[in-house]
């Protein structure tokens, strides 16, 4: 998703609304927030076809953690929030994960599976605070990055994990071209135009 295009065209029109609290999301806000998280990764040293993991529940702020990653050219792969810490782990290693970010409501999963992924070298935790170690708060960090778009901004995709035939999960790697985030994969295009998509 690159929230770019239509933050410009709709900035205050909701791009989220979550159903529970009523809670929104611009499409300005969307692009503002994601365009500090890429800043905060790439700053951390995540580079174009680096990982990170995503371990939360269905909040207003996943879509966010997720542009970001398909901003910058990385894979980032969301881990089902019913998962145990060693599944949690097994993930986050498997995938060669550099970053984890997750939200209060997984802390203490969060904490035990981080026993195990000593390559982790970035911990976010959203809606968190400072004695979440080895955590650190999500909002507090980002806010210190730019809202505009990262200089080498190349597309980035989610890389999933099956159930897998051997009774571990198996991450599903596809290729990233070098291209704008603005431009859609080959696949999505076909998706777009068999199932009629449009603005």
């Amino acid at each position: 998703m690159y929230p770019g295009i239509y933050a410009k065209e709709r900035a205050e029109q909701p791009c989220i609304i979550m159903a529970a609290s009523g809670e929104t999301v611009t499409y300005k806000e969307l692009e503002a927030r994601s365009n500090q998280l890429a800043h905060l990764l790439r700053n951390h040293g995540l580079n174009a076809l680096d990982h990170y993991a995503v371990f939360m529940e269905n909040n207003s702020r996943y879509a966010e953690v997720c542009a970001s990653g398909a901003r910058a050219g990385l894979y980032y792969t969301p881990i089902n929030s019913y998962l145990s810490a060693d599944e949690v782990a097994f993930i986050v290693n498997n995938s060669q994960s550099k970053a984890f970010i997750t939200s209060q409501a997984m802390r203490e999963v969060a904490i035990e599976a981080m026993q195990q992924c000593p390559d982790v070298t970035l911990h976010l935790i959203i809606n968190g605070t400072g004695d979440n170690k080895p955590f650190i708060n999500y909002e507090e960090v980002i806010s210190n990055f730019p809202t505009t778009p990262i200089a080498d901004e190349r597309i980035g995709v989610g890389m999933l994990y099956s159930s897998g035939t051997t009774g571990r999960p198996k991450g599903v790697l596809r290729p990233l071209p070098d291209q704008p985030p603005n431009e859609s994969l080959p696949l999505f295009q076909f998706t777009n135009e068999m199932w009629q998509f449009r603005d």
